[in-house]
């Protein structure tokens, strides 16, 4: 059972409930991305489990007539087992959920996976029209080249902050740092991505920022925020007529991803914090 707590950020741990999730957010307004709790994977027999799990997600999505997507990592699908333990996996489910008219968005992890993601990514988006997203962080120094790299995949683009420890070498440490690259790194988006694009933030600010670049380059976005994470914007935003989408895990393993979220930086501290306390 998991604790009241807990259940701010997360949608129970079966595929029914966090149906029954989406459900409840579709009705105000709010779109979802599912992601099965579960990474850093050793053993390729767990991260086949998980593959066949995410298909049969993506089937049920399908059936229940939901407005949902689903969202993989890539140390789930055996990234730690072998890169082409990943790449077979994200390929059966991409495949998978293709059938059944389900997008597929693959989350970034450590730096040292970015390669390997961003290739699977890139094959994939270009072999299946763009039924799938990739997302990005700008606390990584080398991002603005990825961009550059992907402007012209199919797809979409989800614009993060960043919330892994990386090392200052292959990332910015400071925080006016990682919002200045953000900011520019948007820009990048909305200026030279052929794609769609996701501005995966809870900053007001970025939010912000993102419609003046609508205004500027006549161009759409949809907005990602967590599940648990400023409820009342997202709904708020979805009234005003803006694409929101919860990202929304749930699982068994639903312990280590609460404590984890809250680990990574101050800044998801002070969110939960306020989460809980409606503030």
């Amino acid at each position: 059972m998991i604790p009241p707590i807990a259940s701010n950020f997360v949608a129970g741990e079966s595929p029914a409930t966090a149906l029954d999730h989406v459900a409840a957010r579709n009705a105000e307004g709010v779109n979802v991305i599912l992601n099965l709790l579960g990474e850093h994977y050793e053993d390729p027999s767990a991260a086949a489990n998980d593959t066949n799990a995410y298909r049969a997600l993506a089937q049920d999505i399908a059936d229940s007539d939901v407005d949902a997507c689903i969202s993989v990592k890539p140390s789930q699908l055996g990234i730690d087992a072998g890169d082409d333990v990943f790449e077979s996996n994200f390929r059966t489910i991409v495949e998978a959920a293709q059938d059944v008219g389900v997008f597929v968005w693959c989350d970034m992890e450590d730096a040292d996976t970015t390669d390997t993601t961003l290739d699977a990514f890139e094959e994939l988006a270009r072999e299946f029209e763009g039924g799938v997203g990739q997302c990005v962080q700008s606390n990584l120094k080398r991002t603005s080249d990825d961009l550059e790299r992907l402007a012209d995949v199919p797809g979409k683009i989800r614009l993060v902050k960043g919330a892994y420890d990386e090392s200052p070498e292959v990332s910015y440490k400071q925080k006016s740092k990682v919002n200045e690259r953000y900011r520019a790194d948007l820009e990048a988006l909305f200026a030279s991505y052929e794609g769609d694009i996701a501005v995966g933030s809870h900053d007001p600010q970025m939010i912000d920022y993102a419609k003046e670049l609508r205004e500027e380059y006549d161009r759409e976005f949809e907005i990602q925020m967590l599940m648990g994470v400023r409820g009342d914007a997202q709904r708020e935003l979805a009234a005003e007529g803006e694409e929101v989408w919860q990202y929304a895990p749930y699982g068994d393993k639903w312990l280590s991803y609460f404590y984890r979220r809250i680990r990574e930086r101050k800044e998801n501290a002070l969110f939960a914090v306020r989460a809980i306390l409606g503030v």
